[in-house]
């Protein structure tokens, strides 16, 4: 199970890599708004940080092309700035599919975002997708089911050999990143906070009081 860090903010991404050994990240135009930095800049940025390393970093298309001419278009421009380590995102539309068939054909890596059936996920690997990412945080909040959801994808995926992987995405909690390893997903990415609280527990704390209080009430030599 790889992690990968879902947010545009360096500071965040700095940690990550240093503290928890995260194995990539992902954006979207919502990070990175709230980076604060416009789209190019904060784009140069995640390619600067990631410079030198193999670390994936997905970079979303604008979300407003509708042709897959336009997707195509702008994901090379964005996959010039930074060759070895940017994976360009699109939609799970039918345009979406036409540009991952496109990118592809380029050898361009191409994260099928917006994923929330298993029919979108076999057309991704089908077309070669490098990841795929299904949504299991929002279809939980809509009272969708989500665990088979991962499993049905899992399982094609192995079906048929393909070599995309299944990046769970939109996990809002512990549960949900242990759900995802436990029905064999490849990737999970989360946010920042939700990594964070997902390391600590409160037992571990107590557990840590009780002990020190014993080592301080024992003589060491």
């Amino acid at each position: 199970m790889k992690y990968f860090l879902d947010s545009a903010k360096i500071d965040e991404i700095k940690y990550a890599r240093e503290m928890w050994a995260i194995d990539g990240i992902t954006s979207n135009p919502r990070h990175i708004r709230t980076s604060g930095k416009p789209f190019m800049t904060a784009v140069r940025d995640l390619a600067q940080e990631v410079e030198g390393s193999l670390l994936p970093v997905s970079v979303e298309v604008n979300p407003h092309h509708e042709t897959a001419d336009a997707m195509v278009e702008e994901g090379l421009r964005l996959f010039d700035i930074c060759p070895t380590n940017f994976v360009i995102k699109l939609p799970a539309t039918e345009a979406g599919f036409r540009a991952l068939q496109l990118l592809s054909a380029k050898d361009i890596p191409v994260n099928l975002t917006l994923v929330f059936s298993a029919a979108q996920a076999l057309q991704a690997g089908r077309l070669g997708a490098r990841f795929v990412s299904p949504f299991i945080g929002w279809k939980e909040s809509n009272g969708e089911e989500v665990e088979h959801l991962i499993e049905d994808i899992v399982e094609i995926f192995d079906n048929y050999d393909f070599e995309t992987e299944v990046l769970v995405s939109a996990v809002r909690n512990a549960r949900q990143i242990v759900e995802a390893a436990a029905t064999g997903a490849d990737i999970v990415t989360a946010g920042f906070d939700v990594f964070k609280e997902s390391f600590d527990h409160p037992y571990t704390h107590v557990g840590l009081k009780r002990f020190s209080d014993a080592w301080d009430a024992t003589p060491y030599q």
